[in-house]
């Protein structure tokens, strides 16, 4: 006996979900509903099965095949344009010709037992069989009547409540007789219940209805469909589950990884490969695809997850659907009845309010309230360049893939032959998206030196230093485990313009990426000696004259990074007396946070009090910043070390530049003063501090948190150079960095975020302005506010995030939140004003 299985509906009620998916290829319990439907006919012995199909065809033929993994033969009737229910039937003749044959739809979750069915069908010498079933509602399906023996008697299709009078309605299911379809033309758009059963009624003919016990559902809105994952946990339909009962209520399926420390309240679907770290919640009725991802403080409650989705930490999902290969971030919420399409993004503490629908491929920015759908329009702003390159959660936000086409997108804007270096952290992510990009530059005529592990200053001199046209680093964000850094530089070995970014963006949106002939593929070389290069030349160029003879002793903390690398060689040039500690790479721990930042700089302190040193230096994993304690052992803030470090330097040269970002303290100007030399205030792009770096007259640059540049050697922040500066620095000095420290003023600037939705950005700076009045205004970068005073306060939005930054400075903490909160008013006025 031979099946019918209808799939051929584009299921409009259930978007976004069927936006890019025909309904019979969404899941239910992690299975499309159509497989459901396959392994019921198999189960009860039918295994010749032709499938019509319309909408996204391809989709549902890709999927199933000739059906062989199912152990069924499958066949495809395909529907140029919507026949109806009998005629994409209809549209299968040529196949169903020799005897009986099952309709079944393709979208409805059933448990049916076909075989009583067939021999109720036979037992009666019908023509059509019609498979009924009881329902609370029958407003949605075609009503039903027949007699003690079974033959129907009435149709009516979607009737009204005054129209009711029956519950039993029809299902999609049929038992038939080929000579059915001489009822039917070809090629026409026709219904069986609507057009087909009416006739056969009014001739008499034998029309029967068989009501069945088992479980239907026509999964066809998206209450319907979040009911079907609640009755298949609930064990009220019998499917087949690709999961292991791993507890009653609790399924888990092959490779999936649970934390002990996770609470888990089954019933709950846990699929292939996914893993939920600790502390998260799974709650009743939470449904997880394959490879989802969710992370610590998640919470999850009566909620269906499709596959590849990352859930971030503190996310809560309550009664809502996401998409395939989607991204909740950090404490996104979604409430009751939302639904999320394919290949979106929630940003951090976005919230989705109840019932709203995010169609596929749209962003949701951070800290939004959405209250209504989302459909032509993104409800965010996400730009490729961040403020460290091209940023993202690992395998989440940035994938192999991914590199590929930077990388290619990046080789688009080069000539052929062109060679740049690449260079990579310790991490395993950074190896794999390294060799990603190399495997795309390459591919695309771009030669490629490959530094493998080496700092980021080393990564800069040798781009600047070279025939390269830039250059490319991965490493892990810092702060972050889970997130990767891809920096893309130019040809000077700082960061790509903003033009540059802009260019690169063109071409990755555009996907209009360049490949090489055969022979043009270029060469992937590992230059030797850079290491030794780079520290020649920061011997050659920087003042370390004085060391040898101060007999000065360091304590030296690598922080298992790629500092680690250099140092031997430096300090052995130097022949400074060094402790060196975690002076190795440190593959596990590519990152620190700033409680491990902090708890390393106690211990270097407590080894620099304990040993007499002259001070401590703390590098960040990839060498670009500097930490400091001083003789005592106690830590020097990065505001306070900035103010030393320009101290020194300015002290001993007493003229020229020194170049600072906006947000510094303004008690950099009284050291300058006091030594004769001025201040180039810049804004806070690292590119704008390099800029300002080149100019001949600088003779220092900060930028406040760990990062100087040593003008003399290069325009970048480097912390290897700053370290051998610093040297030479305290070597030459009479008084130690405690009492450099001591007689500098102390500053008052604190620092406050507040979430801006992008499109309020424009009118919160225009409210700032306004409220500004007649007072000093500085637009350096953002807008720096002064009061009359002296005190001053600065609003900038963020580049890459719905985030507007503010700082305020005054004589003492109080008086600063004090202004930070009349500012922060400003703009929380501003944005409401907008809204």
């Amino acid at each position: 006996m031979k099946a019918v299985v209808m799939a051929g509906g584009e299921g409009s009620r259930l978007r976004p979900m069927t936006a890019n998916l025909p309904k019979p290829l969404l899941p239910v319990a992690n299975r499309p509903v159509m497989e459901h439907v396959l392994r019921l006919l198999r189960r009860h012995g039918i295994t010749d099965t032709v499938v019509t199909v319309q909408f996204l065809a391809s989709l549902v033929r890709n999927y199933f095949g000739d059906g062989d993994e199912l152990g069924m033969s499958l066949q495809y009737a395909t529907e140029q344009r919507p026949l109806g229910t009998a005629g994409s039937v209809k549209n299968a003749e040529s196949a169903l010709r020799d005897g009986t044959f099952l309709v079944v739809s393709g979208d409805a979750l059933t448990d049916a037992d076909l075989t009583e069915m067939v021999a109720f069908h036979r037992a009666h010498g019908a023509l059509v069989t019609v498979g009924l079933k009881a329902v609370p509602d029958p407003l949605e399906y075609g009503i039903v009547i027949r007699d003690a023996d079974g033959r129907v008697n009435r149709f009516l299709e979607k009737p009204t409540w005054g129209q009711v009078f029956s519950d039993t309605v029809n299902t999609g299911i049929y038992v038939m007789e080929p000579e059915v379809l001489d009822e039917v033309a070809d090629g026409e758009e026709v219904d069986w219940s609507a057009d087909v059963f009416p006739r056969l009624l009014a001739r008499g003919a034998p029309l029967y209805g068989y009501a069945f016990d088992g479980y239907w559902e026509d999964v066809g809105t998206l209450e319907s469909y979040r009911q079907a994952h609640l009755d298949v946990l609930n064990r009220q339909v019998e499917v087949e589950m690709d999961a292991f009962e791993m507890s009653p209520g609790v399924w888990l399926g092959e490779g999936a990884e649970v934390d002990p420390d996770v609470e888990v309240s089954g019933p709950v679907l846990v699929g292939e490969y996914s893993r939920v770290e600790a502390g998260a919640s799974l709650l009743p009725y939470a449904v997880l695809g394959n490879n989802v991802v969710v992370k610590a403080g998640a919470v999850l409650e009566r909620t269906v997850v499709h596959d590849n989705v990352f859930i971030g930490p503190r996310a809560r999902l309550r009664g809502c659907v996401i998409g395939r290969n989607t991204d909740i971030m950090r404490a996104a919420r979604a409430d009751e009845g939302a639904v999320v399409g394919d290949d979106c993004v929630i940003e951090q503490e976005a919230f989705l309010s109840a019932g709203v629908r995010i169609y596929p491929f749209k962003t949701v920015e951070a800290g939004a309230v959405v209250t209504s759908s989302v459909i032509w329009e993104s409800r965010g702003h996400r730009s490729l360049f961040g403020p460290h390159g091209v940023s993202g959660l690992v395998n989440v936000e940035i994938t192999p893939d991914l590199a590929v086409r930077l990388a290619s997108a990046w080789a688009t804007t080069l000539h052929k032959g062109s060679v740049v270096v690449v260079s990579r952290d310790v991490s395993r992510a950074a190896t794999a998206l390294k060799r990603a990009v190399v495997s795309a530059l390459t591919a695309s005529a771009i030669d490629v030196r490959d530094l493998e592990v080496a700092p980021a200053p080393v990564t800069r001199f040798a781009t600047a230093h070279s025939d390269a046209v830039g250059g490319v680093m991965i490493h892990t964000t810092a702060g972050d485990s889970q997130s990767v850094d891809i920096v893309f530089l130019d040809e000077h070995g700082a960061d790509l313009s903003p033009a540059g970014q802009r260019k690169l963006e063109r071409v990755f949106s555009r996907q209009e990426f360049r490949r090489a002939f055969p022979g043009e593929i270029a060469q992937l070389s590992y230059p030797a000696r850079s290491v030794e290069t780079y520290v020649q030349e920061v011997l050659a160029s920087i003042d370390t004259g004085g060391i040898a003879e101060a007999d000065l002793r360091v304590v030296i903390d690598t922080a298992g990074g790629s500092a680690a690398v250099v140092l031997p060689t430096l300090l052995g040039r130097l022949g400074v007396d060094a402790l060196v500690v975690n002076n190795r790479l440190d593959e596990t721990n590519p990152t620190e946070t700033l409680e491990q930042h902090l708890q390393g700089l106690v211990r270097l302190g407590e080894l620099v009090a304990s040993s007499r040193a002259a001070f401590g230096a703390r590098f960040d994993p990839v060498a670009e910043r500097l930490a400091l304690v001083d003789e005592r052992g106690q830590i020097i803030h990065d505001d306070r070390a900035l103010l030393v470090v320009m101290d020194l330097v300015a002290a001993e040269r007493r003229s020229g530049m020194v170049a600072l970002p906006v947000t510094t303290t303004r008690v950099a100007q009284q050291v300058a003063d006091f030594h004769g030399v001025g201040i180039a205030w810049t804004g806070t792009a690292p590119q704008l501090l390099s800029a300002a770096a080149a100019r001949s007259d600088v003779v220092f640059a900060g930028d406040g948190r760990g990062g100087f540049v040593v003008p003399e050697f290069s325009t970048a922040v480097d912390g290897i150079a700053s370290f051998a500066r610093l040297l030479g620095l305290v070597a030459r000095t009479k008084l130690t960095v405690s009492e450099i420290d001591a007689r500098i003023p102390q500053a008052a600037v604190l620092r406050r975020s507040l979430p801006t939705p992008w499109a309020a950005k424009g009118s919160v700076m225009r409210g700032v302005l306004e409220a500004a009045g007649e007072r000093l205004v500085d637009t350096t970068d953002g807008v720096r506010v002064v009061e009359p005073d002296g005190r001053w306060a600065l609003v900038l939005p963020d580049p890459a995030e719905a985030v507007t930054h503010l700082w305020a400075e005054a004589a003492t903490p109080s008086a600063a939140e004090q202004l930070l909160d009349e500012w922060t008013a400003v703009v929380e006025a501003a944005h409401i004003a907008h809204a």
